[in-house]
């Protein structure tokens, strides 16, 4: 795996000849022709869906290479966007093509399900605000007692719908999905999100990190085939948690941007734009985290 580039953080994009047709929270995506995109994977950050100002050194780096390690990993269970153009058959630029280096990757054009596909091992942030109010998760009904970032019997999916930007999405239960994508498909969706994650959290395990929960982003080819989409078992999408300072009753340390959430709670913000600036003590350590999920999950 090619080192890190010592460029500086990229917060923002600007590339020559392509258009920008979306800037995310972290990504900026680019029209390539009508079946391609280019996706940037910059190092900014959000929390509590705001945008910070700092970036984080080598985050979008981090995230791309792990999507790509657990793209080439499940392809047997479901086939994903990579297609086969490589950002040099794109960019010709030699500066551009450095500031790309390592967080981008060129994909297939697909349809994008209105749906966030989340699958919980563990009982955590709004699965167990949901549980400790009603008992239940997305209308699934779990045991009596059970302590925060405890693990839950079996993985459980549960689904969110997609709301639009700024706004938070919300929890729903899976006849609501249903109604969105049809039977079939909702089921589809729901078995191959907790067959990805049974398989990425065995993985994991031997590796000394536990899953705690994950989101996952389907599209459809133009044949209607299910594909999974945009990120995949990243610490931006999900929770991970050392397991040897793993313990249930208390939020476990993580490799994820929880770090910063913490942080970001022990302040009198709001939680609306614009948020505090970071110390660089935080960026630092953030940083490191996220290098070292890398660097565990792929040895």
């Amino acid at each position: 795996m090619e080192p890190f580039s010592h460029l500086p953080p990229l917060f923002e994009s600007h590339l020559g000849g392509l258009d920008k047709i979306h800037q995310g929270k972290v990504r900026d995506i680019y029209e390539v022709d009508a079946e391609h995109l280019l996706i940037v994977t910059t190092d900014r950050l959000s929390a509590f869906d705001v945008v910070l100002a700092d970036p984080i050194p080598d985050k979008g780096g981090v995230l791309n290479r792990i999507s790509a390690f657990w793209f080439a990993r499940t392809a047997h269970i479901v086939p994903n966007h990579l297609s086969d153009l490589r950002v040099e058959d794109i960019i010709s630029d030699p500066g551009e093509r450095a500031l790309l280096a390592g967080r981008s990757m060129v994909v297939k054009r697909l349809h994008a399900l209105p749906v966030e596909a989340v699958v919980r091992g563990y009982l955590i942030g709004s699965g167990y605000r949901d549980y400790a109010a009603h008992g239940a998760i997305c209308g699934i009904d779990l045991p009596r007692g059970l302590e925060l970032a405890d693990r839950l019997p079996e993985p459980i999916f549960t689904p969110a719908s997609k709301a639009p930007a700024g706004q938070h999405d919300e929890n729903v239960d899976f006849e609501a999905i249903v109604a969105l994508l049809g039977r079939n498909q909702a089921d589809e969706v729901k078995r191959i999100s907790l067959e990805i994650y049974r398989f990425a959290a065995a993985h994991a395990q031997d590796r000394k990190i536990i899953i705690a929960d994950t989101k996952f982003e389907f599209g459809l080819d133009r044949a209607g085939r299910l594909c999974l989409i945009d990120e995949v078992l990243t610490p931006d999408s999900s929770r991970f948690w050392p397991t040897d300072s793993y313990r249930a009753g208390s939020s476990p340390p993580s490799f994820d941007k929880q770090y910063v959430r913490d942080y970001l709670e022990s302040l009198h913000w709001d939680k609306k734009p614009p948020a505090p600036h970071l110390p660089a003590a935080i960026i630092a350590r953030t940083s490191a985290n996220y290098r070292q999920a890398l660097a565990l999950l792929t040895a």
